[in-house]
């Protein structure tokens, strides 16, 4: 079996700090090589894979403010459309704009929808000759039909578990109000707890309003964009991870990256965290401040080693890799029929 895997290019596969979608796409990459596939990862020529790499644009737009985003995906999506035709399957990760020349992928496509960043986008999707996958039964659009929904994986070797955790708290991810990255300092201040912010900062204009200034060093520390190489350490080391998002989350990996590690969740109830929070066992689901901070009473009936066993069941990268397994050849014998 051949697999083209068009990964997104926004940051290096995978990414060097921030990129969920580079994360998930060089997680599948590498477990699909290690199944036997032919893998080739359409991504960022400084990319790393187990696979065949190939691509146009040298290094992640969101890097490198030289690089126009929209010529170097357009680029990167037309040179991988031209090969598609050496492929038996093109697995996209990369929103909407490969669906918009779908008719120029001479091999079967599937779509991994990893969130709308707007429903003006969803002409692309119905018009496509694509297949889709949801990341969520929460994100799914009632225009489209989809043959499978696959939560996320994680390597759960880069999240070991600690069985102890620490007193503060954490929220990560990327700073903004969507995030509710001022939220989580309120819960920490009426809880009484101290607060580690980990994450880009991606409004700038309400972080200097909401957050810095409450940046205090001891209260609530702020340590910018964390790397693979920390995040387990930092999330494990954390009493429990707050996740008070203000908008629809198609999926969120730093929540199952957290129970991974054994550390619970407090997160609102919204979008996907129904599905990926099993209350009283990973963490709990609130639905305001209130019920945030009267759930961190209670964090610690959560029992770490069973948080962990249950992330391990739910969330491993070989499951993913399993599903989407199943998914392409279910697809390639429908084209073979």
């Amino acid at each position: 079996m051949r697999i083209a895997l068009l990964g997104p290019v926004a940051w290096r596969t995978p990414p060097h700090h921030y990129g969920p979608w580079e994360q998930v796409t060089s997680l599948l990459a590498e477990g699909l090589t290690a199944a036997g596939i032919d893998v080739t990862l359409f991504a960022t020529l400084d990319s790393i894979t187990s696979g065949s790499l190939d691509g146009v644009c040298p290094r992640g737009y969101a890097d490198d403010p030289s690089l126009d985003g929209r010529v170097w995906e357009a680029m990167h999506v037309a040179h991988a459309l031209s090969r598609s035709g050496e492929f038996d399957l093109v697995h996209n990760h990369l929103d909407w704009l490969p669906l918009a020349f779908a008719d120029h992928c001479r091999a079967p496509l599937l779509t991994t929808v990893h969130g709308f960043s707007g429903m003006g986008i969803l002409p692309a999707y119905t018009h496509a000759r694509s297949a889709y996958v949801s990341i969520s039964d929460a994100d799914r659009a009632p225009e489209l039909d989809y043959v499978a929904t696959v939560h996320h994986g994680i390597d759960l070797d880069a999240f070991p578990f600690d069985p102890v955790g620490g007193g503060r708290l954490v929220a990560f991810g990327r700073v903004h109000p969507d995030k509710g990255t001022h939220t989580a300092i309120e819960i920490a201040r009426r809880a009484g707890m101290p607060l580690t912010i980990c994450g880009i900062v991606q409004d700038e204009r309400y972080f200097e309003e909401e957050v810095a200034p409450k940046v205090d060093g001891e209260q609530v520390r702020f340590l910018g964009s964390v790397g693979p190489g920390r995040r387990g350490e930092i999330l494990g080391g954390s009493a429990a991870l707050l996740h008070p998002i203000a908008f629809d989350e198609p999926f969120g990996l730093s929540v199952i990256e957290a129970m991974a590690c054994g550390t619970p969740v407090v997160a609102y109830r919204r979008g996907s965290m129904a599905e990926v929070v099993d209350q009283g066992l990973t963490g709990f689901l609130v639905d305001s401040l209130d019920e945030a901070v009267n759930a961190l009473t209670r964090i610690s009936t959560v029992d770490r080693a069973a948080c962990r066993a249950h992330a391990e069941r739910r969330f491993s990268a070989d499951r993913m890799v399993a599903s989407y397994l199943r998914i392409y050849r279910e697809i390639l014998e429908q084209v073979s029929d």
